[in-house]
């Protein structure tokens, strides 16, 4: 790869340096614009394996770009991220490191994440973990979203078995299925009815979205372990790694 590279490089340096010797050149004429690129597109045909090199140099730069603005966020909108008054707090509220997770109910990575959620939660009863409800998956989200900040507000205490029952269900998440949840637990549907219609989520639903345009997120789920973001479902190994490592030297990453 790299052999390939210094050869389109000492190629490029060749084409372009016979250019600059042409009659006092301050732009490519058409001629020389049809040869340059002629002489690109032969070499790439004849070694089509930079192309790898190329794409994986792009894709280490975009996810530099995503974890600094990320970094830039978390530090900008902290008091968002870790102590907004509208999400839910599982495991240990005093705990001495944090995990949020940014989530929608319709999502299937999501749903394959609680476990991870809940393995780190049994084996750790010093971290406090966050819930962001993050509905980007159409209208069925929205609703189902609508009825779990109801039972979020309505019995706060049911919440946790709401949230694993209609997250992990099989069928998509709706209005219907998250009242079907929320009757199975025992909770009153005239009450949750209620709180939907007098106390809307859509204000908390802009500022999470404010809040994941910030810090770049382009998908659930999305976690933040300290001062790191952390995008998609990697798994709780990995997500114990960097609650061990904030622990040892304050970083997600040491």
């Amino acid at each position: 790869m790299k052999a390939f590279s210094r050869s389109l490089i000492a190629g490029l340096m060749a084409c372009s340096a016979m250019i600059a010797q042409s009659a006092h050149a301050q732009a490519l004429d058409e001629q020389q614009k049809k040869e340059m690129g002629a002489f690109i597109r032969e070499y790439l045909i004849s070694n089509p394996e930079i192309m790898l090199e190329v794409q994986d140099a792009l894709e280490k730069k975009q996810q530099e770009a995503r974890v600094n603005q990320a970094a830039n966020g978390i530090e900008a909108n902290s008091k968002a991220i870790f102590s907004s008054p509208d999400d839910v707090i599982l495991g240990n509220p005093k705990g001495s490191v944090t995990v949020v997770e940014f989530f929608d109910y319709n999502c299937g990575y999501c749903k394959r994440a609680l476990q991870d959620m809940e393995t780190i939660l049994s084996q750790d009863k010093d971290v406090r973990f966050i819930l962001k409800e993050f509905p980007i998956l159409g209208p069925d989200s929205m609703a189902a979203h609508r009825v779990a900040n109801a039972v979020r507000l309505t019995a706060p205490d049911k919440y946790p078995e709401f949230h694993k029952q209609l997250l992990g269900g099989q069928t998509r998440a709706t209005e219907a299925t998250a009242l079907a949840v929320a009757a199975k637990l025992g909770i009153d549907e005239k009450a949750i009815r209620k709180s939907m219609s007098e106390k809307s989520n859509e204000p908390q639903v802009r500022a999470t979205y404010e809040l994941a345009n910030n810090l770049g997120v382009t998908g659930t789920p999305f976690y933040v372990v300290g001062n790191e973001a952390v995008f998609g479902a990697v798994g709780h190994e990995e997500l114990s790694s960097k609650i061990a490592n904030i622990r040892s030297c304050g970083k997600a990453t040491c």
